[in-house]
Parts: structure tokens; C-alpha cells; sequence
């Protein structure tokens, strides 16, 4: 069964053509990096307007690499949540017209189940039930994967999520947006130990995130020592992050380990655009070693926004009968 997906949640337009859940025939994404980069962040109003310039182009491109037609095609699924509602519409609009007019199935698929799937198409032998560990731009959750299509929430992010907290520490230290990359590069050549930050807890939640005040923290510090004539150096900046990639990384294990010592250790996948990062995937990996748990991690081209997770996860949906109809909407938040 071959599954077109569609994905546009935030910056990136993607499409990609996948069979049986497991296989990639082709993947095309178009990023709107340079553009944002001018704004030191996403602009949604134009990244809505990007997503409607390339979005013809990227799925023509993906038929075209996985050398089928739309007619080869089983079904069309779609990112209709979370993200950017505006950019959002682009694709959930482009894939009922799509599918509206060639008879074909729209299967709608939630991001973050899109991002877990990623895993799917790189171990063949991974499959639910396992704890799933989803750190990105725009979220920070620890889940159950049940079953493909059943996911519950074991702790999620109150305020900023890990990605947004990177961007936003890089963007005061100056680095090129995306802050991510140069974020975990210059974390390997800093001291963990120079500055002291922390990041808290929420009441009554012990596994939910919060990075807001850690975030704060980094850029109230900065301000502080620039203000009394401090140089922005590269020790500076090296030492800022990686003191503030130590304790979000911290922060994170800290609730992996809590989970694994009341569980035991289980099968645990790691996704989202953060999981690229360096330090993260050697903190997780440490830690699941620890406690006798199996990591599975997607290689660095899935981490980010793709349209491949999207067509994965939809297989899934599909098969247990989910489909959207002409009515079918975005939302900028949902429960996974």
C-alpha cells in the first residue's frame, strides 16, 4: 500500500510517498530557513504564503522521484495537528482537494505521532507498546505508544518547549537561526559547569517539563554581563550553552530515569527535531543503557519536519480506519 503524505505545520513543506508504513520511496522537502532567518524566527504569516508557493511543486516532485503517478496512490494523509493554523490550512486544503478530486482516502495525522513514526521507517522491528520521548521546536513530550494509533500522555511541556528555549538562548547569544545546530556545537566546546542554572518543576505534575524560567535565566544573564562591559566572547558563549544544554538535558533524563525506576526499563524512542542533537541522544542513550532499556533513534534527516513520518503514521491511521472528509480541519493544538 503506497501513502502520500503531506506535511506543513511549520516551516517546512514536505511530501513523500511511503509503502506499507516502513518503506521510503521518495522524500521532498522544500525549507523556508532563509527566509525566516532575516526575523531570527518563523513568521507565520509567511510561511503560510511559502507553503502555498511549493506545495504543487513538492508533491509533484515526490511522485515524481518514487516514479508513481497519483493513481498509484492508496491513500493521502495529512498534518492537520499542531502547528502554525495558518500554514496548517495550506496543506490540509491542498490534500482534500487532492483527494476530493482523484477519489482517493484522506487520512488525517496528529504531528507528534507523525514524529514517533519516523522510527518506523529506519527499524523494522520496532513496534509498540514503548515510551516515546518527542523533543522539538514546538514540543516536549514522554508518552505510551500503546498501540500505533493509541497514545497516552505520561508528562508534556507547560510553557516553552526544549526547541523553542534552544532558539531562543541562541538568538541572545547571537548564533544564525535555527539555533539547534550551532547550539550543539557550541555546547561540545564549553564548560557544563560555569554557570549555574536550573529549571523547574511543576506541582502536582512531577513529569512535566518546564523550560521558561531556564530560558530566562540564560537571557538575563547575558543582558546582566554585557551590560557590565562583558565581551560576548566564544568561551563566553561556549560556556552559556553548554551550562544551559547540560540542565535541559538534565531535566529531561531526570524524568526518564524516575519513569524506568517505577516501570523498569522498556523499549524507548526518541524523536523530533531536537533529537538531533548530540548531547541529548548521548544523554538518553547513557540512560537507557542504565536501566536495561533499548533506544531507538531516527537518523538526523528524519528528525526534523518531513512529510515521510506523515505517510508512515498515516499507513497506520488508515489501517485502523481513521479518514477525514471535505469538512476535514486544522487545529493549532490537540491532544496527541
Amino acid at each position: 500500500m503506497k501513502i502520500l503524505g503531506i506535511e506543513s505545520s511549520c516551516d517546512e513543506t514536505a511530501a513523500a510517498v511511503v509503502e506499507d508504513g516502513r518503506k521510503v520511496l521518495s522524500s521532498v522537502v522544500a525549507s523556508q530557513i532563509d527566509i525566516h532567518a532575516v526575523y531570527g524566527g518563523v513568521v507565520p504569516e509567511i510561511a503560510s504564503r511559502a507553503h502555498t508557493e511549493a506545495i504543487c511543486g513538492v508533491v509533484n516532485s515526490a511522485l515524481e522521484q518514487a516514479e508513481v503517478t497519483i493513481n498509484d496512490i492508496d491513500a493521502i494523509s495529512v498534518t492537520n495537528a499542531p502547528g502554525l493554523i495558518g500554514a496548517l490550512l495550506t496543506g490540509v486544503s491542498f490534500a482534500k482537494g487532492l483527494a476530493f478530486s482523484t477519489g482517493k482516502p484522506l487520512v488525517p495525522v496528529h504531528h507528534i505521532r507523525g514524529h514517533v513514526a519516523a522510527n518506523y521507517l529506519v527499524h523494522e522491528e520496532l513496534k509498540p507498546p514503548f515510551v516515546a520521548l518527542v523533543v522539538s521546536g514546538g514540543h516536549t513530550s514522554l508518552m505510551r505508544v500503546n498501540d500505533y494509533t493509541d497514545y497516552s500522555l505520561i508528562g508534556c511541556a507547560r510553557d516553552d518547549a526544549a526547541g523553542e528555549a534552544f532558539d531562543k538562548c541562541a538568538r541572545v547569544l547571537g548564533l544564525p537561526y535555527p539555533g539547534g545546530a550551532a547550539m550543539d556545537k557550541l555546547a561540545g566546546l564549553g564548560d557544563s559547569k560555569k554557570y549555574k542554572f536550573t529549571a523547574g518543576n511543576v506541582d502536582g505534575a512531577e513529569f512535566d517539563f518546564s523550560f521558561s524560567g531556564l530560558k530566562t535565566s540564560v537571557i538575563n544573564l547575558v543582558h546582566s554581563e554585557t551590560q557590565r562591559g562583558r565581551v560576548m566572547d566564544e568561551e563566553f558563549k561556549a560556556d552559556v550553552a553548554a551550562s544551559f544544554t547540560s540542565t535541559l538535558i538534565k531535566t529531561i533524563t531526570t524524568r526518564l530515569e524516575l519513569l524506568f525506576q517505577r516501570e523498569g526499563g522498556c523499549n524507548i524512542v526518541l524523536a523530533g527535531g531536537v533529537a538531533a542533537n548530540s548531547h541529548l541522544r548521548k544523554a538518553v542513550g547513557e540512560t537507557a543503557e542504565k536501566y536495561g532499556a533499548k533506544l531507538y533513534l531516527p537518523p538526523l534527516k528524519l528528525c526534523g519536519d518531513n512529510a515521510a513520518m506523515i505517510a508512515s503514521q498515516g499507513y497506520f491511521e488508515f489501517l485502523d480506519g481513521v479518514r477525514g472528509g471535505t469538512d476535514l480541519n486544522a487545529y493549532a493544538t490537540k491532544s496527541v
